[in-house]
């Protein structure tokens, strides 16, 4: 996703959590819940760390709402535990798992990182 941070675009990354490709189920979905909440609204940016290709890994927050556990309710990402403890995130997927919201749905969702995987571009 990108913020706009002095006036620049800068692609970051949600800490925490891993949403579905634009190629997967639930990945437009994803895409289109993200804006429907952030778009054209004065967001607030936790800078948390930087990933290894140099993107900020960041918490959004918009109108008192954490989008990472937003996304999570909904159903349109996976908890990310390899870099954050996040017991909020836990919970969230835990519930959406329950309750078969937005991917959980589906009887096998696919994670993105095996997606990502799978579609590498040769080259």
């Amino acid at each position: 996703m990108f913020v706009m941070k002095n006036g620049k675009a800068i692609k970051v990354r949600l800490e925490g959590i891993d949403c579905p490709e634009l190629g997967q189920d639930f990945g437009t979905r994803a895409k289109q819940f993200t804006s429907s909440m952030v778009f054209r609204k004065t967001v607030v940016v936790k800078e948390c760390s930087k990933d290894i290709y140099g993107r900020e890994i960041v918490r959004v927050y918009v109108e008192g709402l954490d989008l990472s556990l937003e996304l999570m309710k909904a159903g349109l990402a996976w908890y990310f535990n390899a870099f954050t403890s996040d017991p909020a995130l836990a919970a969230a997927e835990k519930a959406a798992r329950k309750q078969k919201i937005g991917l959980w749905s589906m009887p096998n969702p696919i994670p993105p990182w095996v997606y990502r995987r799978q579609h590498r571009r040769e080259g």
